[in-house]
């Protein structure tokens, strides 16, 4: 590391003209060098802050503001001292080789500082933009800062024991297996980072749910070994990256650039109290405005049907065709949604159906639709509302909600008027 060629030569004159041969003279000869580059430090620090922050103040852009909040005007400053020690290191007697070292990595540790704040300022005016939702490259930083430092180390080793770096790298091969073992929480969530951007499956942002790690809120961060999560309870829940790729999740972004959240909840129907519709309860559900054509077009359909297989109107019920309060129930409820200005009938799905009973719980009743809202207070709102309304609705009807409960005490009723 012979550094004299560059040198200039009045320091030259002044290391032959230094009076070296007393250990208190050397030690002193040490002591002034540190701090003529402390002073320099000193000195250049504020002089090299107030103009960058001048210059600063003269751009539109916030990229030099954040660079300088970082701190990137000390690391810039230490490289001042470290060239002071440098070109110093000429008037030591002894030690030359070793205090070289430790200023050379020294000033590498400055530079990748420097390097490694670039790097965040950058991203952290991409994060400002509106496209950084959709291509998150925080992950893809993080991974280049880690390349960087891996570099770093390897000439600062290779300064330590005086080797080439390139011959540090061909002896690693041997090491490839234990490297990988240790990189592999890296290389997984690298792989997974790539594939989650080039298939668009996460965004900052977006509402996901990941039950099996108890993760169910927006997105606040996606960076290259973890995803943070805020819950709907302000906790965070911090999920590994490569974990995207080997568990399922639910993104909820298409319910919300749709601009409609979907209502799919079913009501349990006492199966002992759906029936036929009797003539006197056909002409008053018939007033009810919004059943009016469906009853008349269905009552005329029925007994079209019934005329051509021969029934007359006043045979058995159970020959031929007839209403039922749980099929006019139905369409009472389409219609309601349908006049409903706050859920979507022009894009969406509207539908009620009848869902396979399951045991002894009566008959699920569905309600499938879509709201015009995602907002999640409005929309348990509309949907608390239209169920309000429809249990309510249920016995103008003849229906009845099951309950368990109220069957054991209808059984007990009828047990006691026995005895």
């Amino acid at each position: 590391m012979a550094a004299e060629e560059h040198i200039p030569a009045w320091l030259l004159a002044l290391k032959d003209s230094l009076p070296v041969g007393e250990s208190y003279q050397v030690i002193a000869l040490y002591v002034g060098v540190i701090l003529v580059a402390l002073l320099a430090y000193a000195i250049g620090r504020p002089i090299l802050e107030r103009i960058i922050t001048s210059l600063s103040c003269k751009t539109r852009n916030r990229w030099d503001d954040y660079f300088i909040q970082r701190g990137a005007v000390r690391d810039m400053a230490m490289l001042l001292p470290a060239i002071i020690l440098l070109y110093g290191s000429v008037l030591l007697p002894y030690g030359q080789t070793a205090f070289r070292k430790a200023v050379y990595i020294w000033m590498l540790v400055e530079v990748v500082s420097l390097i490694s704040k670039l790097i965040d300022t950058s991203i952290q005016i991409y994060e400002e933009s509106a496209i950084s939702r959709r291509r998150p490259l925080k992950g893809y930083a993080q991974l280049v800062k880690m390349s960087i430092y891996i570099v770093a180390g390897i000439v600062i080793f290779s300064l330590i024991v005086e080797t080439s770096p390139w011959a540090l790298l061909s002896g690693l091969g041997a090491l490839s297996a234990i490297l990988l073992l240790i990189f592999r929480e890296t290389i997984l969530s690298f792989v997974a980072s790539v594939s989650i951007a080039s298939n668009d499956l996460l965004r900052k942002g977006d509402w996901i749910q990941m039950d099996s790690f108890g993760a169910n809120g927006d997105v606040v961060d996606i960076a290259l070994h973890t995803v943070k999560v805020q819950n709907f309870d302000k906790t965070i829940t911090a999920v590994p990256t490569h974990k995207f790729l080997d568990n399922s999740f639910i993104n909820w972004r298409g319910m919300q650039e749709c601009g409609g959240r979907r209502i799919k909840r079913a009501m349990l129907i006492d199966m002992s109290s759906i029936r036929f519709a009797t003539h006197e309860e056909i002409e008053r559900w018939t007033e009810i405005r919004t059943l009016t054509h469906y009853i008349m077009d269905k009552e005329l359909e029925i007994e079209e049907a019934n005329r051509r297989a021969n029934i007359p109107p006043d045979e058995h019920p159970l020959n031929g065709r007839r209403q039922t309060n749980l099929g006019i129930f139905r369409a009472y409820v389409r219609s309601y949604l349908t006049e409903r200005s706050d859920i979507d009938t022009e894009r969406m799905t509207l539908m009620v159906r009848q869902l396979e009973p399951e045991g002894d719980t009566g008959l699920p009743l569905e309600v499938y639709c879509f709201t015009r809202t995602t907002n999640w207070v409005e929309y348990e709102g509309i949907q608390s509302d239209i169920f309000d309304h429809l249990l309510a609705a249920l016995p103008f009807f003849g229906l009845r909600v099951f309950q368990r409960n109220a069957l054991m005490d209808r059984r007990q009723k009828f047990e006691d008027t026995l005895l």
